[in-house]
């Protein structure tokens, strides 16, 4: 069995001085996958990607990167050896263009990235639309788009998402689903936290419940979607 790509293995910490939030907590993701993480409220699910980035204190287990062990490093370290972290709020600069907002993504490189910014113009084609208007006068669904894409400027080995669907509609939900299928496939591991556990479920290559910070079921997205306990306890039957 090779490491996966990106792991959380065995996690136990919380933020600061505060008590542990997540007790020996694994979550893994490889090239090509698209990883979820699920739960009730308070599970602690964003806690478990934000450990990953290194958000919080990790008092026990690691995290490794590409066979390398990244747990005492910062976020902005992390980002230098190839994460993309999209948070769920505060995630774009509101009166920046959609194009200004895409260039600060690119703070990390010393390269020509217009190519880049040409490449996610094609994956969220409304950006390309809208890119002289500020980032701050778009719909929820657009302003994520503009966040996902800031992220894809770093030219990322892996991305994680902080419930990259809350507060849209179903409609603009699905589209957004749909353009990270599409980053997935370019290669790009995703590791995704999402309030919308069927529809996370439905895309998942690889998926987590975590329930009090702990690992409750792994397995695939079909796996727990068709796990009885699972569908009672978290799906609605």
């Amino acid at each position: 069995m090779t490491e996966p790509f990106l792991i959380g293995d065995n996690m136990t910490g919380g933020y600061g001085r505060g008590p542990d939030i997540l007790h020996n907590c694994t979550i893994a993701v490889n090239p090509g996958e698209i990883a979820v993480i699920v739960g009730p409220n308070g599970a602690g699910k964003s806690t478990a990607m934000k450990a990953t980035f290194g958000m919080l204190n990790v008092r026990s287990g690691s995290v490794r990167l590409d066979g390398e062990d990244i747990t005492n490093l910062s976020p902005q370290e992390r980002v230098i050896k190839g994460m993309g972290f999209v948070p769920q709020v505060r995630n774009i600069f509101p009166s920046m263009t959609v194009e200004e907002n895409l260039e600060m993504g690119a703070y990390i490189r010393t390269d020509d990235f217009r190519s880049t910014i040409e490449q996610i113009y094609d994956l969220f084609p409304i950006l390309r639309d809208k890119r002289n208007q500020a980032a701050g006068e778009l719909s929820g669904g657009q302003r994520q788009q503009v966040a996902v894409g800031r992220a894809l400027m770093t030219q990322p080995k892996v991305l994680l998402l902080d419930e990259p669907t809350a507060g849209v509609s179903p409609v603009v939900m699905d589209e957004l689903f749909d353009r990270i299928i599409e980053v997935s496939r370019t290669g790009i591991p995703i590791l995704m936290v999402e309030q919308n556990a069927k529809q996370a479920l439905e895309i998942a290559d690889r998926a987590y419940v975590l329930v009090q910070g702990a690992n409750a079921h792994t397995g695939t997205g079909k796996e727990l979607l068709a796990d009885p306990e699972v569908r009672r306890s978290f799906l609605g039957g």
